[in-house]
């Protein structure tokens, strides 16, 4: 029977990148994954792109992934939000030496450095594989595998996904509710460079994102999160590409010129969803299995990295110490430390997502006044900077791109 510090149910984006945390201080790490390598890692499978906050980078640095990123990536060096196309916009510009505010990836190239890093690291990582039953004691954490294995760890990480058996098992409440939204996500070509710039235009039916990809053999490229109303994802899915273009660059104006070579589409509903606690007895929460938002402000992969560098830290001072991984008093300090950052963070998207939805004229006035005025105090849009860099409040070591 082998045994590890941590066992991990789920090896995707946050998954693995907690793995390799933990590996990296020496801590030894069992990965269970039910998903099959060969479709993962396959170029056609999950077209999303994701922005990767300046800091969440810091820390993929520190664990030996951003350098197999390099030149996959597109620095965002301003983000653009405005209310729809009506005149006033607030624009985040960083000062040229503080660097870019993030990093937009497309997901399959996280996926792939990640997977070739832990490759080459002591995780062991059980692809085409699921936990059927898991015994979590005062005593340490059993499980018995789809292979018949069995295997023991000090704590299980908790790292499934918004529909996690693990949080369920465990009887741990959520508050949850579905938004009437869908996002529609893909990318295509524009005759004009985007300069590095993300845009978020708002309308009432939903925001409509356009995230700046490098450029390729064809062009320019940008990823694109439009949402829409959920009865209208499926027509939006049946549209050829010229009919989706043709939309597209309406809602966008035209500002970045004739759009081009649209890749294949797919369509994810959006809710809302908030772990009541994000520990219990040998166990611990992260990423979408504690939380889950809107893509409204781009966080929830950024929400997600920061609780794998919170729980690594953790864990790491806690071996220093003599404790194992998963003692309570351990587990104690990660609910402390995430709870209050994820609420604050969930909230304010989904204030945002239901302050832009308001229709109507005077709604969209008062908008527009509020982008103004935000746009014309400096401490306030800095504020937002840093939130958009993921630099607000206690950062872990990680997050700062130092080894804890």
């Amino acid at each position: 029977m082998v045994h590890a510090d941590v066992l991990i149910l789920g090896g995707g984006l946050v998954g693995s990148t907690l793995a390799l945390a933990l590996d990296r201080h020496g801590l030894s790490v069992i990965v269970v994954d039910p998903a099959d390598p060969a479709v993962t890692l396959a170029p056609g499978f999950d077209g999303r792109a994701s922005a990767v906050a300046s800091a969440s980078h810091r820390m993929l640095e520190a664990i030996g992934v951003g350098e197999r990123l390099a030149g996959q990536g597109c620095a965002i060096r301003q983000i653009r939000v405005s209310d729809g196309l009506e005149p006033g916009k607030l624009d985040f510009i960083p000062d040229a030496d503080d660097g870019a505010l993030g990093t937009m990836y497309e997901n399959r190239a996280i996926r792939r450095a990640l997977a070739d890093a832990i490759g080459e690291s002591g995780v062991d990582f059980r692809s085409l594989t699921r936990a059927t039953s898991v015994e979590r004691s005062a005593s340490g954490v059993r499980a018995t595998l789809s292979d018949g294995s069995e295997v023991t760890a000090s704590l299980l990480v908790a790292a499934e996904g918004r529909n996690s058996p693990t949080r369920a098992a465990a009887g741990i409440a959520t508050a949850h509710w579905r938004y009437d939204h869908a996002a529609i996500i893909g990318a295509f070509h524009h005759e004009r460079s985007h300069e590095n710039i993300a845009y978020e235009i708002f309308y009432s039916a939903g925001p409509f994102a356009l995230l700046p990809l490098v450029d390729d053999d064809h062009g320019h490229r940008s990823a694109i999160v439009w949402t829409v109303k959920a009865a209208h994802a499926p027509g939006m899915l049946k549209l050829g590409d010229r009919g989706f273009l043709a939309e597209a660059e309406q809602r966008m104006g035209g500002f970045l010129g004739a759009l081009s070579k649209a890749s294949p589409r797919a369509s994810y509903p959006l809710g809302f969803h908030h772990a009541a606690t994000i520990t219990a007895e040998r166990l611990a929460l992260v990423g979408d299995a504690a939380h889950g938002i809107h893509p409204i402000a781009g966080q929830g992969l950024n929400l997600g990295f920061r609780d794998v560098a919170a729980l690594a830290e953790v864990l790491v001072e806690g071996r220093r110490v003599g404790l194992e991984p998963g003692d309570a008093q351990l587990l104690a300090r990660y609910q402390r430390w995430r709870s209050l950052d994820t609420m604050l963070v969930a909230g304010a998207t989904d204030t945002l997502t239901r302050l832009f939805g308001i229709p109507g004229r005077a709604a969209s006035a008062v908008r527009r006044l509020g982008i103004s005025a935000v746009d014309a105090i400096p401490p306030l849009k800095n504020r937002f900077m840093a939130e958009a860099r993921g630099e607000s409040g206690a950062l872990p070591k990680l997050l700062q791109g130092v080894l804890v």
